[in-house]
């Protein structure tokens, strides 16, 4: 999974098999350590739960989790959709927006570069 911040927007994506576990687990997770003291990280996650109805993001230091309606991303998984986007209210700092998308293959990259992502839907289009 990777993870890009800019600004006030988080940006998650996916590899093919990674989808494949979030959807049959519920949860993927990833850390990045900062320093080697086991609280210099950041977790970062996603989850799936039949209870909610609208994407929401779960702080509880060292983690920042996305979680998403199951229905929302088993059609998701299921369908050429790229992602699923929201937006979070944070009152007077604005908004948070979330992306969460399928990783595709990079048309100007090895394949070693591409392993594990989803076939780019502009492969073979001319520019």
């Amino acid at each position: 999974m990777k993870l890009r911040i800019k600004g006030n927007s988080l940006r998650y994506r996916v590899g093919r098999s990674e989808l494949a576990k979030f959807v049959d687990s519920g949860r993927i997770e990833d850390t990045i350590y900062f320093a080697s003291e086991q609280e210099s990280r950041l977790v970062y996650a996603m989850e799936h739960r039949p209870d909610i109805r609208s994407v929401t993001l779960l702080y509880r230091s060292p983690e920042i989790a996305i979680a998403l309606p199951t229905e929302a991303v088993t059609r998701w998984a299921e369908s050429n959709e790229v992602g699923i986007y929201a937006a979070i209210d944070l009152g007077f700092r604005g908004q948070l927006e979330l992306l969460i998308e399928k990783d595709f293959a990079c048309l100007d990259l090895s394949d070693a570069d591409n392993i594990d992502t989803f076939p780019n839907p502009n492969l073979g289009t001319v520019c």
